[in-house]
């Protein structure tokens, strides 16, 4: 039964020349899980939010939108209200109450749901997501993957049809993350509860969807069951869409077996998909390349202790790193474990209370401002708190005149061209996409000529392409003596193009070493082509090229 009907949906925002939608039609079953995917600013939340009747957008549309054969502006908008769920990007964003409990039961007394209902529900919930311990704690105290679990449950308390997730994942480090897909996969075979998901962590999401649609510049590119998308895509040969397909599938292609009815989908099809080739391995002696890690240590951190108030835990707790110069650094870990508290300490925005950084054998605390300023750059998160400055040209402008940068203009130019953002000088930030503005970010924070990039979470919601992109940019910067401090989620991101990674738990670094050291010997925190291949009569791989070479 048809529970969603998009029927020819265009639409513009105010003030914009191009729409950002383009007579968009498909439907949905009732009980189906669809991922919706594509490369940012192709329209995919837009989208979303349309189907979402009290957060759709402000702008032009023509078109419908359908829910079980009414169109959505026929319903009663508070029916709708609790007939579709809603979870956004950041936890944060959704989060009002102060303790959890009072949180999760925010909604049903906004509908006015009698007590004796409230408790029935919530005594039912509760249960079924085993979060009792959780029920009188600080919202503030929660990890991200608890957040994001106590968002969706108080959304859940009000019943919904028709579940809609804007990368619910995104912030969520690789354990938390799978555990919540866990939950929607549970939500959608023992309810039937219908899911919509935006993501571009795609690489367990395809064996659960009913349906993939995957938009480009506000079209529909490919749509379908995901074996379907997949052979469409190869079959095209899509170079746009082939790194959305995920690393396991493009494996089982990349071979000789051609056939896209039979491709795996997930690690367990895949290992048993490569026990019954395990015999035809092409080259079982993997050369071992020794690694030699640069010598010269720019940054040392020393028996850090760190809290936010005496009242509360110790985040760090006689915490230990070395950075060595011109290396590219990963720190991982899960949420909460106090990753970018770390990265703060190193550059001197928090001040630890016990502990040493040590900056080119100095203590930071002995350096200038302005010589920190001249030395450390910093990408945050979210790149438009960075802004002050209307333009981005404006911006750049301002921090050649505040540092007093030699040839300021002169090396403006060359950035930005180098970065590919000498087009943005007259752009607003807010009207930039995700990868333009970290890009014109990236180019600010150039012109002083730092020694230490620091960056927190840069792949964060960024597409397949997006991340590619990112690396493009980072890689030269650090073969010219650039010496990059990431704190990041994204192992995959992490095990392509870092030298070294350290591991962040329970307040010090519990493992370091290269991608290699760190995550081939691990069983959960690690890859998906590690964990398809791992103990199969070959060498264990992390990447996608690696298996290649094994299993061609």
């Amino acid at each position: 039964m048809e529970i969603l009907k998009v029927d020819n949906v265009t639409f513009r925002y105010p003030d914009m020349e191009k729409n950002v939608l383009q007579q968009i039609s498909f439907s949905i079953e009732q009980g189906s899980f669809v991922v919706l995917c594509g490369a940012s600013g192709s329209g995919k939340t837009t989208l979303l939010r349309l189907l979402k009747h009290e957060l759709a957008p402000f702008g032009k549309q023509t078109g419908q939108i359908y829910y079980n054969e009414k169109s959505l502006d026929e319903w009663d908008t508070r029916l709708l209200t609790t007939e579709f769920g809603f979870v956004f990007q950041d936890p944060d964003n959704q989060i009002v109450m102060d303790e959890v409990l009072q949180e999760i039961v925010f909604g049903m007394e906004n509908m006015n749901i009698p007590y004796i209902e409230m408790k029935k529900r919530l005594s039912e919930l509760v249960h079924f997501f085993g979060v009792e311990d959780l029920l009188y704690k600080q919202t503030s105290t929660l990890s991200g993957g608890q957040k994001q679990l106590i968002n969706l449950l108080s959304i859940l308390l009000l019943r919904p049809k028709v579940l809609l997730l804007d990368e619910p994942t995104s912030q969520l480090d690789p354990i938390a993350a799978k555990e919540l897909l866990q939950i929607l996969e549970r939500l959608n075979n023992e309810m039937g509860m219908t899911i919509i998901i935006v993501e571009h962590r795609l690489e367990d999401l395809f064996s659960m969807a009913d349906k993939v649609i995957m938009l480009e510049e506000g079209n529909i590119a490919y749509e379908g069951k995901s074996r379907d998308v997949i052979k469409q895509i190869y079959e095209k040969d899509d170079k746009s869409f082939l790194p959305y397909v995920p690393s396991v599938s493009r494996l089982f292609l990349a071979t000789e077996e051609k056939d896209p009815r039979k491709v795996p989908l997930n690690v367990k099809e895949t290992r048993t998909w490569l026990h019954n080739r395990a015999t035809k391995i092409t080259n079982n002696n993997q050369e071992i390349i020794p690694f030699e890690r640069k010598t010269e240590t720019i940054l040392k951190i020393e028996n850090i202790y760190f809290q936010y108030e005496k009242t509360l835990p110790f985040v760090l707790k006689d915490c230990n790193l070395q950075i060595q110069k011109g290396e590219f650094f990963a720190l991982v870990g899960g949420n909460g474990t106090g990753k970018s508290t770390l990265l703060q300490i190193a550059m001197g925005i928090l001040k630890q209370q016990r502990g040493n950084v040590i900056l080119r054998e100095k203590k930071l605390k002995k350096y200038r401002l302005d010589e920190l300023a001249h030395t450390f750059a910093y990408l945050p998160q979210h790149p438009l708190a960075f802004y002050i400055e209307e333009t981005i040209g404006k911006e750049m402008e301002r921090i050649i005149s505040k540092h007093q940068i030699e040839n300021g203009k002169e090396r403006m130019a060359r950035i930005a061209k180098k970065l590919n953002v000498d087009h943005l000088f007259d752009r607003h930030p807010n009207d930039l996409s995700g990868g333009e503005l970290q890009r014109a970010t990236l180019a600010c924070l150039l012109l002083s000529e730092p020694e230490v990039l620091f960056i927190d979470e840069p792949t964060k919601g960024l597409d397949p392409i997006s991340k590619e992109a990112l690396a493009k940019l980072l890689l030269p910067l650090q073969k010219d003596g650039l010496t990059i401090f990431m704190v990041t989620h994204d192992i995959e991101f992490a095990v392509q193009y870092v030298d070294y990674c350290a591991i962040l738990f329970d307040g010090q670094i519990a493992a370091e070493g290269t991608p290699e050291q760190l995550f081939k010997s691990n069983y959960f925190y690690t890859t998906s082509i590690n964990r398809a291949t791992t103990s199969i009569n070959g060498p264990e791989v992390l990447t996608l090229e690696e298996a290649l070479k094994q299993w061609q």
